[in-house]
């Protein structure tokens, strides 16, 4: 750290000094934010193309090479720089035999942009290094880069500076890098599957799709209020009837909620449709999905799942991906639990009683109490906690699942299944109601819910009904939260730590 007087100068003054600096040299006519800088090799390439180099070898090979200074150790003539650059590094020797040089290098700080040209070599100490000849500040640091980011205790101000978390821990970085290669590989087994990748609306006229409050926005030269998507299942559907037999989308979608550690106002889903298929197929794909994900993304089928973050300190877990994955009928296990007997046809009988069983157990049940409600609540607190390996709950009662098909053999219930790992819920999945009829009178109950106060049921949506009067074919949807699935296979305890920028309140 630069010092002042004896003492340690504060990041203001840093900057303050710096930028006094940098004034100083561009009315000396320097550019101090050059346009471009001719790169000819990454220093990743660098150090695989030239690992075999020993002790003391120089070659002719040129270099031309950019990144951030993050190093200085300076011996009179010889000085050593350590840069990095996409999250590789390499040293950086430079001989300042000149007043020039000395000159520049007395100029840089840490945190530099820099563009080097140079020879590649190895040095005394056997380090590959390319020694420069020439070195370019590209863009100045004015700012105070911090010598080591873990010892910030705030975690909040990681969440807001995310640059730098992803400068100074690589542990962030290669969280990010591992939630791209999730995306890819979903992408690849879709692709792979003659599936089409598709966009469909942000905003919408009615917030269907899913059960969640929206987010609402104004439309000035429509004059009206939209919403933002909280699924884009309908849309998706639509383009089914349309004889687009398999879609998916990957993107953004926006609930209106709480943010705690695997909830944030807007996150990232894929769902897909595919025609001519049932749940009992998705369970399958599903299966197969994150049984070949974690082998590729994790190098086997077992994650130990323990993160030691301050926001939460659970015990170590280890989640399972062999197949096949556990299944668990919803209201045999309910029924199970709460030694009642539940099935689909006397729910609405059982619902005193069931509402007695939460406020017993201590379940809290934001009001209008409806039997949906409470029973999410009841399968929340008895059967969620339980499913530590990737767990298919199956079988929701049709008052839980407006838009899923009525079960081909048990009456009451539908054809859909959720899939849950480490207590949280990951996949979302069923057969497609596809009867036009059946539908209106689903909506109308969510309505009717609506209207008794009831925020996240859903509204009545006419122009998709009309779509299902054309004819949509047998169809099973599927939905997966991919920030929480990124959270268990990157070991993060907080949703916040595979988002780059979450949610955050402002920073006064």
């Amino acid at each position: 750290m630069t010092k002042k007087e004896n003492r340690t100068i504060t990041e203001e003054e840093f900057y303050v000094q710096r930028s006094e600096k940098l004034s100083m040299l561009r009315k000396q006519g320097k550019e101090i934010y050059p346009h471009k800088f001719n790169v000819t090799h990454s220093i990743g390439e660098v150090s695989k193309k030239y690992a075999d180099l020993a002790s003391g070898d120089m070659t002719s090979d040129d270099v031309h090479v950019a990144g951030r200074l993050i190093g200085i150790r300076g011996q009179g003539r010889m000085n050593f720089l350590k840069m990095l650059s996409d999250g590789e590094q390499i040293q950086i020797v430079y001989v300042a035999d000149s007043e020039e040089k000395k000159t520049l290098f007395s100029n840089l700080r840490r945190g530099d942009i820099l563009g080097v040209s140079g020879k590649i070599g190895c040095s005394k100490t056997g380090e590959l290094s390319i020694f420069a000849y020439n070195i370019e500040v590209l863009a100045p640091c004015v700012r105070t880069l911090p010598v080591e980011y873990f010892g910030i205790k705030d975690s909040e101000l990681i969440y807001r500076n995310r640059y730098l978390d992803l400068l100074m821990n690589e542990e962030s970085r290669n969280r990010f890098i591992t939630r791209t290669r999730i995306i890819q590989f979903l992408r690849r087994f879709l692709d792979d599957r003659q599936f089409l990748e598709v966009e469909t609306p942000m905003m919408n006229l009615i917030p269907g799709g899913a059960a969640a409050n929206p987010f609402i926005t104004h439309h000035n030269e429509l004059k009206m209020d939209l919403y933002l998507r909280i699924s884009p299942e309908l849309y998706l559907k639509k383009l089914v009837v349309g004889g687009m037999d398999r879609v998916y989308e990957i993107g953004r979608v926006f609930r209106n909620e709480g943010i705690d550690l695997t909830h944030n106002p807007e996150f990232t889903s894929c769902e897909f449709y595919m025609a001519y298929a049932d749940y009992n197929d998705l369970i399958v794909m599903t299966e197969e999905l994150l049984h070949e994900m974690v082998k590729s993304v994790n190098n086997g089928v077992k994650v130990e799942y323990h993160p030691m973050k301050r926001e939460c300190r659970p015990d170590k877990v280890v989640i399972d991906f062999a197949r096949p994955f556990r299944r668990i009928d919803m209201l045999e296990e309910l029924s199970a639990k709460l030694g009642i007997e539940l099935n689909g046809e006397n729910l609405e009988s059982k619902e005193k009683e069931l509402i007695e069983i939460c406020e017993k157990n201590g379940i809290k049940v934001d009001e209008p109490r409806t039997l949906s409600r409470v029973l999410d609540k009841l399968v929340g607190h008895f059967i969620e906690p339980e499913c530590i390996n990737p767990t298919f709950i199956i079988n929701h009662p049709i008052v839980m699942s407006p838009l899923a098909k009525k079960h081909r053999s048990k009456p009451g219930l539908t054809e859909r299944f959720e899939l849950f790992i480490n207590g949280k819920e990951i996949v979302n999945a069923y057969t497609e109601l596809n009867d036009p009829f059946d539908q209106r009178e689903r909506f109308q109950k969510q309505v009717e819910e609506h209207d008794a106060g009831d925020s996240e049921a859903m509204l009545m949506d006419e122009s998709f009904c009309v779509a299902l009067e054309y004819g949509l074919a047998p169809t099973a949807g599927w939905g997966i939260g991919l920030d929480r699935l990124a959270m268990f296979l990157t070991n993060a305890a907080n949703i916040k730590d595979v988002l780059f920028f979450p949610a955050m309140k402002p920073d006064n």
